[in-house]
């Protein structure tokens, strides 16, 4: 993160009178700071950043939309500067996608992490409530994988014309039954 500048430093005695001037003053200093930063190796563009953790930039752009990752700040010509941690939340967010964690989720993560009177346990509770969830998921395709391997066992792959395929009939029989079952 930029060190924080002294908001009055630079200041004109007229600039101290009116709040609104002096924020005014303050984001260009601290817009002044920033470009400077820029050109140091520690601060990471938005294409720096991108190219490092192997994402787009829109990627970026989407993850700081969805509150997962925030920019340290901007230049006075609007670049984004992201410190070092960037990329260890980015991998950290690749990695808890990998475990099937949708980015809502992974922002309850971030938001645990952040919360001093979080602890541990509530992370497990969230990463049991996610594999239950996948583990339902899982029988739930192979619920289906059998429905289409049985499909796939009555037709014989002939030349037949559609009217005639076994599976299209199937389907068919199938929806036929799910309108007329009061259930």
């Amino acid at each position: 993160m930029p060190s924080s500048n002294n908001p009055s430093k630079g200041l004109r005695e007229a600039d101290k009178a009116s709040p609104k001037k002096a924020l005014a003053s303050e984001h260009r200093n601290q817009a002044e700071h920033l470009d400077e930063a820029a050109q140091e190796s520690s601060w990471l563009t938005i294409g720096k950043l991108a190219k490092l953790a192997e994402i787009s930039t829109d990627t970026l752009r989407f993850y700081e939309d969805e509150s997962l990752l925030i920019p340290a700040g901007k230049t006075e010509a609007g670049y984004r500067l992201y410190g070092e941690g960037a990329v260890r939340r980015l991998d950290f967010i690749k990695h808890a996608q990998h475990c099937g964690m949708t980015l809502s989720e992974i922002r309850q993560l971030l938001e645990l992490r952040a919360d001093d009177s979080s602890c541990c346990s509530d992370v497990r509770s969230l990463a049991i409530r996610k594999k239950l969830q996948l583990e339902h998921k899982i029988k739930t395709m192979q619920v289906m994988s059998q429905a289409l391997s049985e499909l796939i066992d009555i037709c014989t792959a002939e030349d037949r014309p559609l009217d005639n395929c076994p599976i299209l009939t199937a389907l068919e029989s199938s929806i036929a039954k799910q309108n007329h079952d009061p259930h």
